[in-house]
């Protein structure tokens, strides 16, 4: 037989000649991350560097790439692809491997702006099927794909700004100095906002902010359609805020379209709003929107003579007939009447609603009757009959939330003031808005816009452990963290008008057609009236690590922490002056960041026996699983609370808190726990009011423990003593 010819052996790649004549294995194709496959193009490397690190400048203030270190990176890459023989080659190991030659150049912020984020396969199938990254951060988020996807986005999002933050900032948030609240939408908009139902009563409804990718509603002209309005701008307003969304004065400003009407159709309206509210999933992540309404049984003194803002026009005797808020007394009687036999009423199955949260104004305004339009009007209910059946609904169900507006730093009655969110407080008042009258009448359409750009928490324990037991050294540690948050806020301002400029917050910053004139409106968020936030978590443990005792054990640690509270909230009005900002000093619901500082300082060697001294929760099993998992059972009080697990009674509670609701003026809030009690309404009420009128609690609510069963559909009331077969499955029931 005829030998066959053996055929040529290949090599990997075809060679090619090199300028000093010597053959070198070219590299071969790139798989690109948008679906091709190219020949290999140093330039391509060239051409990258130099784009991209253009974001140094946005973010870091420094010069990008030149050509010149660009071609010398590139060329560096290529021999380092070459010394690895790859068969295949891909974007993104591309890029890998020109980050590592950055890293080994010390071009660390230019890495930083080249790097890719992501999140490995493992990570992403936890998410999909409900564990892993974040999977119990927050309690509203629900079970199914689109908070799989929301956060995956997240993780990806958190990544990429700590990565543009300048290094020093984002270590201080990595190693537990601080914490940025919403890190995940830090690039991307403003953290909560209080609107003023009258723009959209006046103006009508845009939900894309432009008209663009949406339909435009004119005015509502009937009570049905502006109730719809108002829950539509909520749900749209969330696409552009990271956190709540809420309404001032609601039932006043909503009240001229109920006018006449009768309660049976007042309260089907608002029972129509409580469930829009409640059944709308289209927050972040497929969720609810979390919303609050600011609710008073009368009509403020404040707004009585001022004119209405409805059906697109201004009653102001110009536009049309002059007409007041304070005509429609009955109807806001009759409206906050309605919202809350409808939250006594529960949905379907009995459960409470979550949201709107109801956020029940008590002012000096309706602590003393009206005694002569009672005797007018014997059908409708008196302020005192209204109040409770808000403490009917707290007794039942724990839904709403008191804002006691009673105290002197409250300043009810001089100006505007409401607390949203989750217990942030805002407030306007002549003296400091030149314009606060035109926007009391709506003149111009200039209106209230209060809100938060920003939050960043500072972690008090940690400062006590480096202040080392000195009191001017511990001040110098707090003031120091409250320095690093303003420069995250100041960088928060600069990417916030980059995306300002492009375009990316059209809801906030629309300008709809003037229905009388044509003309454009006025702008619906005023940006520069945001505060920046800056919240305390871990007070109770910084006292306790400084002078062996809690808050509530010795009268050395409450000066303590009271004396600390005043030196940081006239620093923030320092810091306000110094930087053209409006910084306010809160207790932020950080839950979460509690636990996140308690176990960071349980890992860091220098404040490990520290913390374990004056942590909260289950040390032992904390200590057992650090190695696992960093989701451990411990934690710092939050704000200037007393510790939940103090066996003290409420009046000592009381006692000890309330002192910090003038200094902390940026929102606090106070607790009560009623475990699975229901007690009477009326002894709660009588609380409440001597709560107010005698303490300088701003804001307080009631919580009670409610177990609904989902297969019975119904709340759980078990006997005595008595444990069910459907009670012992877990699957069965949800707390």
């Amino acid at each position: 037989m005829p030998r066959q010819k053996k055929s040529p052996s290949r090599p990997p790649f075809q060679q090619q000649l090199t300028l000093d004549g010597r053959f070198l294995p070219a590299l071969p194709k790139v798989r690109t991350t948008d679906g091709h496959m190219v020949e290999w193009d140093r330039e391509r490397i060239v051409r990258q560097l130099m784009e991209e690190t253009r974001l140094i400048g946005v973010f870091y203030g420094h010069e990008s790439a030149t050509e010149v270190k660009a071609r010398e990176i590139a060329g560096l890459v290529e021999q380092r692809i070459l010394k690895l023989g790859l068969q295949v080659l891909s974007g993104p190991l591309i890029r890998e491997i020109t980050n590592i030659v950055l890293l080994e150049q010390g071009l660390t912020e230019y890495r930083n702006v080249c790097t890719r984020v992501g999140t490995p396969v493992y990570d992403a199938h936890l998410i999909d099927v409900g564990r892993g990254f974040e999977a119990h951060d927050n309690a509203n988020l629900q079970e199914n794909a689109e908070t799989s996807h929301k956060k995956k986005a997240d993780k990806i999002s958190k990544e990429q700004y700590l990565l543009q933050l300048p290094p020093h900032l984002a270590d201080y948030h990595l190693a537990g100095d601080l914490h940025i609240h919403d890190l995940e939408y830090f690039g991307t908009r403003p953290f909560c906002q209080d609107w003023d139902l009258r723009y959209f009563l006046y103006y009508g409804l845009m939900p894309d902010g432009n008209g663009t990718k949406a339909s435009v509603a004119g005015p509502a002209k009937r009570a049905e359609v502006a109730v719809l309005h108002a829950v539509k701008a909520l749900g749209s307003a969330q696409t552009n805020f990271a956190g709540g969304q809420g309404y001032y004065n609601f039932l006043t400003f909503l009240a001229p379209y109920f006018e006449g009407k009768d309660y049976d159709e007042i309260k089907q309206l608002i029972q129509m709003f409580v469930y829009e509210m409640t059944q709308m999933m289209v927050a972040r992540g497929g969720q609810l929107v979390f919303s609050s309404v600011q609710l008073t049984p009368g009509v403020p003194t404040l707004w009585e003579d001022r004119p209405c803002v409805f059906r697109g026009r201004i009653y102001d005797g110009k536009q049309a007939p002059r007409r007041t808020y304070g005509e429609f007394e009955r109807e806001v009687r009759l409206l906050f009447k309605a919202m809350m036999e409808v939250m006594l009423e529960g949905d379907y199955w009995g459960k409470p609603f979550s949201f709107p949260k109801p956020e029940i104004s008590v002012e000096p305004d309706f602590l003393t009757e009206d005694e002569e339009y009672n005797k007018r009007h014997p059908e409708l209910p008196t302020y005192r009959d209204l109040y409770l059946l808000t403490f009917e609904l707290a007794s039942k169900f724990g839904t709403p939330y008191y804002d006691n507006q009673i105290p002197a730093y409250r300043g009810a009655g001089k100006g505007i003031s409401c607390y949203q969110c989750c217990a942030y407080q805002f407030s306007a008042v002549a003296e400091k808005d030149n314009e606060f009258e035109h926007k009391l009448d709506f003149r111009n359409g200039r209106h209230f816009s209060m809100g938060s750009w920003q939050v960043v928490s500072v972690n008090c324990p940690r400062a006590a452990y480096r202040a080392e037991r000195d009191d001017n050294r511990l001040f110098g540690e707090l003031k120091h963290l409250m320095d690093i948050a303003v420069e995250v806020f100041h960088i928060k301002r600069r990417w916030m008008e980059i995306v300002r400029t492009n375009g990316r917050m059209p809801f906030a910053m629309q300008r709809p057609k003037d229905p009388n004139d044509g003309e454009r409106g006025a702008v619906a968020v005023d940006l520069d009236g945001l505060v920046y936030t800056i919240g305390v978590v871990g007070v109770n443990e910084m006292v306790e690590h400084h002078t062996g005792k809690q808050l509530h054990e010795s009268k050395e640690a409450f000066r303590l922490a009271v004396r600390a509270m005043t030196e940081l909230e006239l620093y923030a009005k320092e810091l306000s002056k110094r930087h053209g900002m409006t910084i306010a000093l809160a207790r932020t619901p950080a839950e979460t960041t509690g636990q996140r500082f308690a176990v960071a300082d349980l890992l860091d060697q220098r404040y490990r026996e520290f913390a374990k001294k004056v942590v909260k929760g289950n040390l032992e099993a904390a200590l057992e699983d650090c190695r696992k998992t960093r989701d451990l059972p411990i934690y710092y009080t939050n704000g200037t609370h007393v510790a939940p697990c103090a066996e003290i009674p409420l009046t000592k509670r009381i006692e000890v808190e309330h002192v910090f609701f003038p200094i902390i003026d940026g929102g606090n809030i106070f607790h009560i726990w009623l475990g699975e009690a229901r007690p009477d309404p009326r002894g709660l009420m009588d609380m409440a009011m001597n709560l107010c009128r005698n303490t300088q609690i701003g804001y307080f609510a009631f919580t009670r423990d409610l177990t609904v069963c989902l297969k019975q559909f119904r709340e759980y009331k078990p006997e005595p003593g008595i444990i069910t077969a459907w009670g012992k499955s877990p699957t069965q029931s949800h707390a």
